[in-house]
């Protein structure tokens, strides 16, 4: 499953001052993009080709599950079937399903996993043909079989009322990130950095005793640049932008990002949004989630529960940036 927008800069500042005798590093492709894992090994911690048998084990279980790019995925399986079937699914899908569902309903349907009918009409899905600029009666056709409320769980199985179909880029790779980082901890790794397409994760200190920093991308999509640094020590970062994967049509840009209401790309003037949180997961679903919402509907909504969001919207030819009240709480004391 591709995730387009790679959002934090695995920044050479990570390894700086470590011992490279105790610090152990591997990664590979995955999802469309690629994973890095380091971490300070113990003298009974896992060898790297201990640990990274047991990461891509996890990597190839989420593929196999949740890819919209293999025909022969479960949820695919599911996609494939019409309005009105049940189909038993592994117990991470369902759980999945279910922490949609319920960041749907309290967005008001701003986070959606049944979008990818939209996605695939704008060119951004996995079984598109193009980025396009659809006609009113196209998006209005494929709205109709979208909506997270079309989906039940019952016992095992997942059901739908409606031809809808699921789309778990927008919080797999999070998910993948907390599995991989409690997996390593139940072989005894105390201090890891995990990054899938973006997200991450870190827990522990480098083996100097420094913390890990990873540095906030800023909303550039002609290279890479280090907006704010900050500190993780069992925390999950997310970020969501508009400024990687988009298309222009007549002057005006289309981002990857769909209003779920609309059926459209967002087009307010939030270029992008980080989220801090203890689930890599739950950080993950928000910036997304906050993303759709836009710069006031989401400030409030981040506010409103007490998310730790980094916000940087457009203004005139260059952009402003703010944190939410607990990432200042959090980071307003670190330097940039």
């Amino acid at each position: 499953m591709a995730r387009a927008l790679v959002s934090l800069l695995a920044a050479s500042l990570l390894l700086a001052g470590c011992d490279g005798d105790s610090l152990e590093q591997f990664g590979g492709p995955t999802m469309g993009s690629s994973y890095s894992v380091k971490y300070v090994r113990s003298a009974s911690g896992p060898t790297v080709e201990q640990a990274r048998r047991e990461v891509e084990g996890i990597l190839a279980e989420i593929d196999r599950q949740m890819s919209t790019y293999r025909a022969d995925s479960d949820v695919e399986r599911f996609n494939a079937l019409p309005s009105g079937s049940c189909m038993a699914l592994p117990a991470p899908m369902l759980e999945l399903v279910s922490f949609a569902a319920e960041l749907s309903k309290d967005s008001d349907g701003a986070f959606d996993m049944t979008v990818e009918p939209l996605l695939n009409l704008w060119g951004f899905g996995s079984q598109s043909r193009g980025e396009q600029v659809p006609t009113a009666e196209a998006i209005a056709l494929a709205k109709a079989g979208v909506g997270q409320q079309h989906l039940s769980i019952r016992g095992q199985e997942l059901c739908k009322d409606a031809p809808v179909q699921l789309d778990f880029n927008s919080i797999a790779a999070g998910y993948a990130v907390d599995r991989v980082v409690t997996r390593l901890g139940e072989l005894g790794v105390g201090s890891t950095l995990v990054e899938i397409t973006g997200e991450l994760k870190a827990v522990g200190r480098k083996p100097d005793g420094s913390p890990w920093r990873i540095a906030i991308e800023a909303p550039r999509d002609d290279r890479q640049v280090a907006q704010k640094i900050i500190q993780l020590d069992g925390l999950g970062v997310s970020t969501s932008g508009d400024y990687r994967n988009y298309f222009e049509k007549d002057g005006k840009r289309f981002s990857h990002t769909l209003d779920p209401s609309t059926g459209a790309p967002i087009s307010h003037n939030l270029a992008a949004v980080t989220v801090v949180d203890q689930s890599a997961l739950r950080a993950d679903g928000l910036s997304t989630l906050l993303m759709v919402l836009g710069p006031e509907a989401g400030e409030a909504y981040a506010e409103r529960h007490g998310i730790a969001a980094f916000f940087v919207t457009r203004v005139g030819q260059g952009f402003a940036s703010h944190g939410s009240s607990r990432f200042r709480e959090l980071f307003e004391n670190e330097e940039n």
